[in-house]
């Protein structure tokens, strides 16, 4: 295993010094308990006044929201948070007992405003990115993924019937046929490619990111990740590879995905044969040319912190 990059490079999980436990028990809310909003893919989080780029999760009494209705998270810190999902367009939530939906995202805004003064804003997943401090990012992020879980598994995939949530753990099951669905996370490889002093660098091919990056691809079933990290590699760039190391792994809630990350080497000199559906560049950059190529690093992401160890290390 690669070793770990400086303490300031940090990924959207390591909230360190704060701890996260997602160990799922029901417990019952208490008003000064954290309280995530979420409706249409949006999550409430509360600015603070004396630092404008600073944020924060209200509690319900902040909110003046109704404990009843509200699923817990997870906590961190020891403090417990939880989701109450509000009514959206057309979308009555997953819980059992309309009646406890809430409605009207404003009257939630109108609260903060009235009994606190506070400023409020419904961010989106994307918007998690540049949230501060950290580790309330990562709460926003994983509550979105856990709330869009909820939502999309309301009724069973086999018969049709109501899905429940358990009592012990965080899975829904069908009363009718027995069926139980688990939160969806999606195997993915990040694959650092490494020619000597080179690093192989894409992007994407039709999208709104431009930025560089390494190639990516999902785990096909019956295969490994090291069967994967080949066959990504050979599919986007026509090259074969060596050497796999294991880096890391991260959680990515932005697209319910575990990422896993591979540094290897190509095998050998070969053309790049780019696939131009999935890519727009790949191309063979020098660790000393790569903060021309990017001029910006986010620090969320294996992917940003991958290429940064290479950049960094010259014994990679």
């Amino acid at each position: 295993m690669i070793g770990y990059l400086q303490e300031e490079k940090k990924m959207i999980q390591d909230i360190t010094p704060h701890q996260y436990d997602n160990h799922y028990i029901e417990y019952q809310p208490q008003v000064t308990d954290f309280c995530i909003c979420i409706k249409d893919g949006t999550a409430l989080l509360c600015q603070d006044k004396k630092e404008k780029n600073s944020w924060y999760i209200p509690t319900f009494k902040e909110l003046a929201e109704p404990l009843y209705g509200a699923v817990y998270l997870f906590a961190i810190d020891g403090k417990h948070y939880f989701l109450k999902q509000m009514t959206g367009k057309d979308d009555t939530g997953w819980i059992e007992d309309e009646s406890n939906m809430t409605s009207g995202p404003s009257d939630r805004l109108q609260a903060l405003e009235n009994t606190k003064g506070l400023a409020g804003a419904w961010k989106n997943r994307r918007d998690m990115r540049e949230i501060m401090p950290r580790f309330i990012a990562f709460a926003g992020i994983t509550a979105l993924q856990i709330d869009g879980w909820y939502r999309n598994n309301r009724y069973c995939g086999h018969c049709g019937g109501s899905l429940k949530k358990d009592h012990k753990e965080r899975m829904l099951y069908c009363e009718k046929c027995g069926s139980r669905v688990y939160p969806r996370i999606n195997p993915a490889v990040i694959i650092a490619v490494t020619k000597g002093s080179k690093l192989l660098m894409t992007k994407y091919a039709g999208r709104t990111y431009t930025r560089y990056a390494l190639v990516a691809g999902f785990t096909e079933i019956g295969e490994t990740l090291e069967q994967t990290v080949a066959r990504e590699v050979m599919e986007e760039t026509g090259i074969r590879v060596k050497n796999l190391r294991y880096y890391k792994s991260q959680p990515w809630s932005f697209t319910d995905t575990l990422l896993t990350g591979f540094f290897c080497e190509a095998d050998g000199e070969q053309d790049i044969r780019l696939d131009k559906e999935e890519l727009a560049v790949a191309e063979w950059i020098e660790r000393d040319k790569i903060d021309q190529a990017q001029d910006s690093y986010d620090d969320l992401s294996l992917t940003n912190e991958m290429i940064c160890y290479f950049r960094d290390h010259k014994d990679v």
